[in-house]
């Protein structure tokens, strides 16, 4: 399998919208091209999706044989590392060597999965209901079953494709439900190799169906559609709310997993060297242009100048480059458009006297590259910068002198995705993981994951969680039987 054959494929794709475009974002180049699937495509899928589902040609099967087909998925991908790497790597602008270190990861989705289908089950309770005249004890027996939820519809989004997709695939798979799976438009090309390997590897038609186009098009008719039950939606909140307005027609359930603008504390007593270096990187990796990434760092400050040079010195010192650039550590943004977004937030804070530590500026040369920018002296309660997810390599720093400051600062955000917290006072360290207003707390680490360990936001960061038993359970519904005995 060829880069071009996948281009090939996704051209001959059909539909009946506008032709979208797919561009190179190191060389701002057209690389390819589709057309936008339309409403009539997402109706076939869903309605490919419910046949499949009413056969039990897939959640009828035993849970160990799902789990030997998804282990094999797993198995194939593996085995196309490097074509799924380069895929994500030409698509998004990332170094090569990233994307390879995250196809494994994205395996493993399917493996951890694999070891849920055999588990999904309900419990047992021994009930006693007093009743009737006599106020007699009748003898009861209840029970629950976990049930999918049928046809479900999964979107994510171009920062992470092949990762996003197998994190919503592989439960969704392993709870036995049928999906429809919509990549961002900009980044579809891992989605088709992706789909070519779990029909490979024994899924039965119509139990993955994947749809190309727009969000306002094809994503737009998936979220609204009837039949239906559930979206699960990686993306930006403001995307997020109007899922949430377009499910209303029958009530469907949503998960999402939305924006943040996640806080990093670093104290006096840290191994700063370390902070500094993860700080960084926790901003900078991937042009910030990841949900988790820490865009605002707090410092106390007897450090603050040292870390404020510290990451400035980092900032200074990436190389930026296509994925085939020796050296390159990190990549373009995804498109003009967000290249446009990120340097408009930049260009107003320097309009509001914010102090340019470093960057601040697009790189003089060919495609969206914009230079790691460190920023000071910004004003919290009125710069939109610090207050709104950029999705960018920009990062405001600030000083705090206590633990109510620094807390009161990190959670004055409607986010409530990530925090990080650098100490080496493990008391303080506790404390602060209790008093963070976010789903996911990390303590002396940053950008850390594990498949077992569920990921979820609070505030408008998301709804639901991802990876862990409460992935799976998000497509599992409840049901309870009564048995009188």
């Amino acid at each position: 399998m060829t880069v071009q054959s996948i281009l090939d494929e996704l051209r001959e794709r059909p539909g009946t919208g506008d032709v979208v475009p797919i561009i190179d974002p190191v060389t701002e180049e057209q690389i390819g091209e589709f057309t936008d699937c339309g409403r009539d495509a997402v109706d076939e899928a869903v309605a490919r999706a419910k046949a499949a589902f009413r056969s039990g040609v897939w959640n009828g099967l035993p849970g160990r044989e799902r789990a030997k087909i998804m282990w094999r998925i797993a198995d194939l991908m593996d085995q196309h590392l490097d074509e799924l790497a380069e895929l994500d790597s030409l698509n998004t602008g990332m170094p090569l060597a990233q994307a390879k270190m995250i196809v494994p990861t994205c395996a493993e989705f399917f493996r951890y999965y694999a070891g849920w289908c055999t588990k999904l089950n309900g419990t047992a309770h021994e009930v006693q209901m007093q009743g009737g005249v006599s106020g007699a004890f009748a003898e009861m027996h209840a029970y629950t079953l976990k049930e999918p939820y049928g046809v479900v519809g999964l979107i994510f989004p171009w920062n992470g494709p092949i990762f996003n997709a197998c994190a919503k695939i592989a439960p969704a798979l392993a709870a036995g439900c049928s999906s429809i799976v919509k990549p961002a438009e900009e980044t579809p090309l891992s989605a088709l190799l992706l789909d070519r390997l779990i029909r490979e590897a024994g899924v039965p038609e119509g139990v993955v169906n994947l749809v190309t186009g727009y969000g306002h098009t094809a994503g737009a008719a998936l979220t609204a559609h009837p039949d239906v039950e559930k979206i699960a939606f990686t993306g930006s909140t403001e995307v997020g709310k109007m899922i949430v307005q377009a499910s209303a027609g029958n009530l469907k359930k949503v998960m999402l997993e939305l924006g943040g603008k996640s806080p990093v504390l670093i104290y006096d007593d840290a191994d700063l060297n370390m902070a500094i270096m993860m700080a960084s990187m926790g901003i900078f990796v991937h042009s910030g242009q990841g949900c988790v990434c820490g865009s605002r760092i707090f410092v106390q400050r007897g450090v603050y100048e040292r870390v404020v040079e510290g990451i400035a010195n980092v900032a200074n010192n990436l190389k930026l480059g296509g994925p085939k650039e020796e050296g390159a550590m990190i990549g373009p943004l995804i498109s003009q458009k967000q290249l446009t977004r990120v340097m408009g937030y930049i260009d107003e804070g320097k309009k509001d006297g914010v102090e340019v530590v470093t960057g601040g500026h697009r790189l003089d040369r060919v495609g969206y590259f914009v230079h790691p920018t460190v920023l000071a002296g910004v004003d919290p309660a009125t710069s939109r910068l610090y207050r709104e997810e950029i999705f960018g390599p920009v990062v405001t720093v600030l000083p705090f002198d206590d633990d109510d400051e620094a807390v009161a600062m990190a959670n004055d955000t409607t986010y409530g995705l990530a925090a990080t917290a650098w100490t080496t006072d493990l008391s303080r360290a506790h404390n602060l993981a209790r008093r963070l207003e976010a789903g996911t707390v990390s303590l002396n680490c940053q950008l850390v994951f594990d498949h077992g360990v569920p990921f979820g936001g609070y505030k408008q960061s998301g709804w639901g969680h991802e990876f862990g038993k409460e992935g799976i359970e998000g497509y599992l519904k409840t049901k309870s039987v009564w048995v009188q005995l």
